[in-house]
């Protein structure tokens, strides 16, 4: 037994880095390591193959980063991520699910759609996977990497016909962003929010390549600090009522997560419910085609299960509705 936690993970996962910044703020104690660096703990208590792996003090296995989070939040409720203002609340969650699942597409599709971040993100995870590696071994695993990866962006979407909806999307997140880190230091206000710990690990490993990152400086600066204060998040003030957030923050919420993500998803589980091979969804951006997962479809019922403990709440069924999120939350 430990008195820290430890993180299996990776710098290249938005998902790690998600939940070691929520450490971070926690104050909690804690080991980070690769799979390479603890392959036997990685095989006693991962029940799937996937990255990240929190290993509890007592020994406890979690996996997936918002149920981790969830988890400890429990045991370690201050300072908490979770606003008191029910509205406040479940807009952290969705868009924590909104970064999750739609944020995703855009780090992803950036680090493997040009040349210059095949190249620079193959080298990064060719150097993590064997860091002592000779220059050839280096290039060679760094091309292998490269030529495997870039034939699986078809898993986020990513398609000749969906590339550009992806890239107005992060370009227009950013827009949206900047207004609202004007007033506010995080999402929900002057605290660090569950939603802000997922969308922080995407745009930041985004920022790690070069096309997206020369994005981001040239259009982003407030975005930029919040992505450097959300690398050791601390509390500002408190956090804040949703009818102070709206100005800047229903837009996104309008643009992104009801034009975008909330349409795709649904659409995402329909297929899956019709055991469809592909599915083509109309969303603001463009009729969008894609194979299906699964996972997201999981995620999506996750979310409705958790609007049905607020369902009753008048004013943010109000909230949901006039940002046209509500239909697809009540299927």
């Amino acid at each position: 037994m430990t008195a820290d936690y430890r993180i299996i993970g990776a710098e290249e996962s938005p998902y790690s880095v998600k939940v070691r910044a929520y450490l971070h703020y926690k104050k909690l104690p804690y080991q980070w390591l690769s799979r390479r660096e603890a392959p036997d703990l990685y095989q006693a208590h991962a029940r799937l193959p996937l990255i990240p792996l929190v290993i509890t003090p007592d020994d406890v296995g979690l996996q997936d980063s918002t149920p981790i989070i969830t988890t400890i939040e429990a045991s370690h409720p201050e300072p908490s991520i979770l606003p008191e203002d029910p509205v406040s609340r479940f807009i952290s969650t969705l868009l924590e699910e909104f970064a999750d699942e739609w944020g995703n597409k855009w780090m992803f599709h950036y680090r493997w759609a040009r040349e210059a971040d095949q190249l620079a993100c193959s080298r990064r995870l060719a150097e993590l996977m064997a860091p002592d590696q000779s220059e050839e071994s280096l290039s060679a695993a760094a091309a292998a990497i490269r030529e495997r990866m870039v034939d699986r962006i078809w898993f986020v979407g990513s398609s000749a016909q969906t590339a550009q909806q992806i890239e107005d999307s992060f370009k227009d997140t950013l827009a949206l962003l900047e207004p609202h880190f004007t007033r506010f230091p995080y999402l929900l206000g002057g605290r660090p929010a569950l939603a802000d710990f997922g969308l922080w690990g995407q745009l930041y490993n985004a920022h790690r390549d070069p096309t997206p990152r020369k994005i981001m400086e040239h259009q982003a600066p407030r975005t930029l600090a919040w992505l450097e204060r959300m690398s050791n998040p601390e509390s500002v003030s408190e956090f804040a009522a949703y009818p102070a957030l709206s100005p800047t923050l229903r837009p996104l919420l309008i643009d992104q997560v009801a034009g975008l993500f909330l349409p795709w998803s649904d659409g995402n589980a329909q297929a899956i419910a019709a055991d469809a091979s592909s599915f083509r969804v109309t969303l603001r951006s463009g009729q969008w085609r894609q194979k299906p997962q699964k996972y997201h479809a999981r995620s999506l019922q996750a979310l409705r299960d958790t609007y049905q403990d607020y369902r009753h709440n008048q004013q943010l069924n109000e909230v949901l509705d006039d940002a046209g999120c509500l239909k697809y939350l009540r299927r």
